[in-house]
């Protein structure tokens, strides 16, 4: 098969080259790759940040839709021929993935083969951290660090559709308006404005409820000051840095809590029940147009790099797919 390599030189460059077909293990199920999303933990795992979790493919690629064209032994929910999408260890950049069984999920009715690749890895994440984690409800309110990322972009959609009100940070008029076209109820230029008093004001000086923060140590002072009493605070990435003092006073003040989480080194088994609640919760808004992927480029295996690239570059809104 053909799988996107990070070659050994100063640049980390990226080169197709042929390689070893995967061979399913007990439960796993091979997936011939349609399209493969495009996540900053990829570019991390580029420069040599990031390394695959112990027994994962060393290709690049947390997600992927396709069909399957074998299954090992023990499987039982799945055959060949479905069309599936899948949140992976690794391996997506590809033409071929093994993946655990628990961890592929139909294609949502209404998504087309190759935008479902846009889904398992922000889906899974939204849902895994903005309702399982901090249990959002829809009386409050929800603050969406990068509102314009794959991530954020799904976030600021379910949050509107569990019925809380969405706030978005964003670094462009372009984002801006494409966030509210999303659902969400106030944008907040990060350029130009301070999300602060931005989102105070837009809660009535309440505070905001729920926070998803991809950035980290740069806004974990502010993020404290904005939060509600009781407020929930989940940082899931670390853009801004990995070091932050914490006023451990205004937390306590407010009784609010910090939740720290990733998705890729979680054991199969969480995988696959976030995974079946990603399936049961928000696959039927998917049919009925209440979610929808956001989709803004979609470049061939063989511009993997040019991918990268303009993910790396900030402009993107949404997600960038690699059609196989």
């Amino acid at each position: 098969m053909d799988a996107v390599v990070v070659l050994p030189d100063e640049a980390h460059s990226l080169e197709v080259q042929a390689v070893a077909d995967p061979i399913p293990l007990a439960q796993q199920v091979v997936i011939e790759v349609a399209a493969a999303g495009v996540n900053r933990a990829d570019l991390l795992q580029r420069q040599g940040h990031y390394p695959p979790p112990t027994g994962a493919s060393e290709v690049l690629g947390l997600e992927c839709s396709g069909v399957i064209r074998e299954v090992g032994v023990g499987v039982t929910r799945w055959q060949v021929g479905d069309a599936v999408c899948a949140l992976l260890d690794g391996g997506g950049y590809a033409t071929r993935v093994a993946v655990h069984e628990d961890q592929v999920m139909p294609v949502p009715e209404g998504v087309d083969l190759i935008t479902a690749a846009a889904l398992p890895e922000v889906c899974c994440t939204v849902l895994s951290n903005v309702t399982m984690t901090a249990h959002l409800q829809a009386c409050e309110s929800l603050l969406v660090h990068g509102g314009g990322s794959g991530v954020g972009s799904m976030a600021v959609q379910w949050g509107h559709a569990l019925g809380a009100k969405v706030l978005a940070t964003v670094g462009s008029e372009r984002k801006a308006a494409a966030a509210l076209s999303l659902g969400a109820d106030a944008v907040i230029n990060y350029t130009e404005s301070d999300f602060v008093a931005q989102a105070r004001e837009a809660t009535g000086e309440h505070g905001v409820d729920v926070i998803l923060d991809i950035i980290g140590a740069k806004y974990l002072d502010r993020n404290v000051q904005v939060l509600a009493t009781n407020g929930r605070l989940v940082v899931i990435g670390l853009q801004g840095g990995i070091k932050a003092e914490l006023n451990l006073a205004r937390l306590l003040a407010k009784r609010a809590s910090i939740h720290a989480t990733s998705l890729r080194f979680r054991p199969v088994k969480e995988k696959g029940q976030i995974c079946a609640e990603v399936v049961a919760r928000m696959w039927p808004l998917f049919a009925v147009g209440r979610l929808r992927p956001v989709v803004d480029q979609i470049l061939p295996l063989r511009e993997a790099d040019t991918a990268q690239a303009a993910l790396n570059d900030g402009g993107v809104f949404g997600k960038i797919l690699l059609e196989v």
